[in-house]
Order: structure tokens, then sequence, then C-alpha cells
């Protein structure tokens, strides 16, 4: 079962935004603090954007560096202790992409997403069958034993969307491509495709597709993103900063500033305008779903 708690990812990331903070008010480059530190650039890189655990240790030095009083300081290798808390996809750190676990905590700790896919069916929807085929595809070098895991890792990520305890809602707009490229066979796509179907009828979730006919639209400028907003603390503020993820080939990326997070709620929204309504994306997985049963 899929807890609602995000592991450590939460607390890394505040860890992180507080530390950059302190080092910019401090007016010091990335590479001036590597230096006073004695660690490398690409370490305080990591820290800062919440990549990794730290030692209240290490914070205390970097909040020395940076002249940071001693109440903040105690507040902050508290804070610190919070980023070893382990999700329950540590478990599978070995099958996991690098980085992609900071991904997955923050999909946990989401009260909300709103994701665009032009090309293949997202993780969160895939049947096992379908992500056994893509995964099998995408790990030419790996055994059966590996592709089973990482399926299983892909399948303990679904049950986010019909936890008990707050499940976040979805928007899902996906382009008719997605129903088009017969992944894994006939069979395989038909059967995706009525789990889309099926998908729909989830109360917090809600699935439309943009077909080719809606011509030139915001999606095909922006490319897939998924905009992710989070709960709000007692004092009525996001305990996370809105954050629009972007898969690559060879990394992944994430923005946050007040600016990107308006600009892909507005590619958004135009997205869903072009899409087909519930109804109108209910008979093209149907349809297409009988093309591929043939």
């Amino acid at each position: 079962m899929v807890e609602a708690a995000s592991g450590s990812t939460v607390p890394r990331r505040q860890l992180g935004r507080h530390l950059r903070e302190l080092r910019n008010r401090a007016r010091l480059t990335v590479r001036a603090a590597s230096t006073a530190l004695e660690w490398s650039d690409q370490k305080i890189w990591r820290i800062e954007t919440g990549q990794t655990s730290m030692r209240s240790l290490d914070v205390e030095a970097m909040c020395r560096a940076y002249g940071a009083d001693a109440e903040l300081t105690m507040g902050l290798m508290g804070l610190a202790k919070e980023t070893k808390n382990r999700g329950w996809w540590h478990a599978y750190g070995d099958v996991i992409p690098e980085g992609f676990d900071l991904f997955i905590g923050l999909e946990g700790a989401a009260a909300s997403l709103r994701q665009y896919i032009k090309d293949l069916v997202p993780g969160l929807v895939q049947t096992e069958d379908y992500a056994r085929a893509l995964i099998r595809e995408g790990t030419h070098d790996v055994d059966r034993d590996e592709i089973e895991r990482r399926v299983h890792v892909r399948m303990a990520r679904q049950e986010l969307l019909t936890r008990v305890t707050s499940p976040p809602t979805l928007e899902l707009a996906l382009g008719e491509a997605v129903l088009r490229q017969p992944v894994g066979g006939g069979e395989v796509m038909a059967r995706q495709l009525h789990r889309l179907a099926e998908t729909m009828e989830l109360p917090n979730v809600s699935l439309r597709v943009v077909p080719f006919a809606a011509g030139l639209h915001y999606g095909l400028v922006s490319g897939p993103f998924t905009l992710l907003r989070f709960p709000v603390n007692g004092d009525g503020q996001p305990m996370e900063p809105p954050t629009v993820y972007m898969e690559g080939f060879t990394g992944d990326l994430y923005l946050d500033k007040p600016q990107e997070i308006e600009r892909y709620d507005q590619a958004f929204t135009s997205i869903w305008r072009a899409a087909l309504d519930h109804k109108g994306t209910q008979n093209i997985l149907r349809q297409a779903a009988k093309e591929f049963s043939r």
C-alpha cells in the first residue's frame, strides 16, 4: 500500500530551499560556498535541489559558513533529521532511475496533478502488461526479475489514486497518438484502453483525449509535463510550492518559479479546452479498443 507521506522528499526540498536562501543572503556563489566548505559544486547543487538527505553536522557547517544565527541553525539541523525518513519506494532504489525517486515523493505528497502526455500512457494509469512492454523495450540489458520489480514499482505508484487518505485529484490530457501506438500488441492495447475508460470513472480523476482533429494546440509547443500542487498547512500556505516536472531522456527538469507555474497552468487550460469532453473521450477510447481487438 502506498502511503500518503512522501518519505524524505518534502523535508529535503524544504531544507534545500532554506540553505539556498541563506547562501544567497550571504552573497556567496555555489563555487564560493563549495570552496569554503571543501565540497564539490555538485554536492551543493544536490543539497539545494533536495536530491539528497543530510547529516545535522553538515547543515551546521553550512549555516556557520553562511552566517546563520543559532536559533535558525538548530531548526535546520532538526529538519535535516527528517530527510532521513524513507518512503516505500526506497526498497526499490536499485531499479528506480537516478533522480526519479524525487518525483515519486512529490507525486505522493501532491494534492492535485495536471498532466499532459502526447505519445504514451503515463505510469499512473498503465496496465501491468503495457508497463512491462515499455520497460522491456527501454531496458534490453536487464533480466526478467528486474523488469518485474520495475513493473511492481509502477503498479505500487498507482495506489495513490485510490488510497483512503486524501487521494490527489488528477486531470489527465492525452494526445490521440497515445491511443494509436500499439505498445505490446493489439490485445495489450485494447486492455490498456479499457483501463483508461475505467479510470475516468474514479471520482478524483478527469481524463480527456486531445484528438488529431484539434490541429495545432499548446501541447504541441510545450511538450509533455506534469504540474503538481500540494496541500496547505495550518497557515493556509502550500507545504511545497507548485512544481512542474518534465521527464527527459538524459535528465529530468523541475520548475517552481511563479511565472513558470503560471505559464504551464495556462498551457494546460488551453490543452484541456482543445480536448474532447467526457463522453467524446469515452467514445474514442471504446472505438480505439475495438480496432485493436480485431
